[in-house]
This record gives C-alpha cells, sequence and structure tokens, in this order.
C-alpha cells in the first residue's frame, strides 16, 4: 500500500501569523522571507518552531509529505531544510483565489484532486465544517481535514491525531 499524501499548509499551521504581532510564540524563531509573487518591497516576517521540523520527518513514515500552501515549492527552501530527498511536492493550484463550491475553501477542491481518491491528511488554518461536508460527498477514501490554530501552530495532540489516523488506516 502507498502512503496517504500529508498535505501541509504554513501560513497558519507552520507559520502561527495570527499571534499577538508584538510578541512571537515560544519556542519560535523570527525569518524574513520573500516569496515569489509576494508583492511589496518588505520581506515577510514568519515564525517557525524549530522543533516541528522534526514532526513532519517522523510522520513521513506514514505519510507522503506534500505543501499545500500558496508558497508551492518554495515552502522547501523558506521553511527550512527539506525533509527530502527528495523535496516534498506541492499543489500547484490552477488558480489562487476566486469562488469556491458552497462556503468551501478555495484550496479545498483542489486538494481532493490532488489526493485522486487517495486517503489523505491535510492540515490548515481555514477548514470548516463545509470543507469537512465536501470532502464527504466528493472523495470516496478516508479523509482527515485537521484545522490547526494560526494564532499557535500545531501543538502535541494535533501531531498525535495525524500519527493516530495514519496508523488507523
Amino acid at each position: 500500500m502507498t502512503k496517504p499524501p500529508l498535505l501541509i499548509d504554513v501560513d497558519g499551521p507552520l507559520n502561527p501569523y495570527a499571534a499577538r504581532p508584538e510578541r512571537r510564540p515560544e519556542g519560535y524563531e523570527t525569518h524574513r522571507t520573500s516569496p515569489t509573487g509576494r508583492t511589496g518591497t518588505k520581506p515577510l516576517r514568519v515564525w517557525l518552531d524549530p522543533d516541528h521540523g522534526s514532526e513532519p520527518l517522523a510522520l513521513g513514515e506514514a505519510y507522503e509529505l506534500a505543501w499545500a500552501t500558496t508558497w508551492r515549492g518554495e515552502a522547501n527552501e523558506w521553511t527550512g531544510p527539506p525533509p527530502g530527498p527528495p523535496e516534498p511536492p506541492f499543489v500547484d493550484w490552477p488558480q489562487m483565489h476566486g469562488k469556491a463550491p458552497r462556503g468551501t475553501f478555495r484550496k479545498t477542491r483542489y486538494i481532493l484532486e490532488y489526493a485522486a481518491g487517495r486517503p489523505f491528511a491535510w492540515i490548515d488554518d481555514d477548514i470548516t465544517s463545509y470543507d469537512h461536508e465536501y470532502g464527504e460527498r466528493n472523495h470516496p477514501a478516508a479523509a482527515l481535514l485537521l484545522r490547526v490554530d494560526e494564532r499557535i501552530g500545531p501543538i502535541r495532540t494535533d501531531f498525535d491525531a495525524l500519527a493516530e489516523w495514519a496508523a488507523a488506516l
């Protein structure tokens, strides 16, 4: 059996951008990045927790890691050393913004297309009940849609839930 994809968003799940701007969360380090397509001349402030790097690596035993971020493949460069080789692939959004089916997040339909009928897990800060309903109606395999709080990033229970879900497949 092939490993299910673990689709990872950066802003929110790995970069708790909604934390209080004057105080980064404990354990996080500040990085300045300039991803392609970013408007403005000022580099983007990103908070990353170096301890989180080992978590996706450990989950890589159970999952095929992939980026589900607007950063596309640049997530490999801007979030630290890749867990590869090979570097994780990314969902190539045909459209970054625009209408989405009935209240779903704009990424949801493309996530399901990327999964191509396989079981998958997805972590993002914009997942809602509409995304869960859409996935249940339009995806034939098991799926774990895990919302991560964009103010604090992933916590131990998030990583545990991902590991337990993959083990139960």
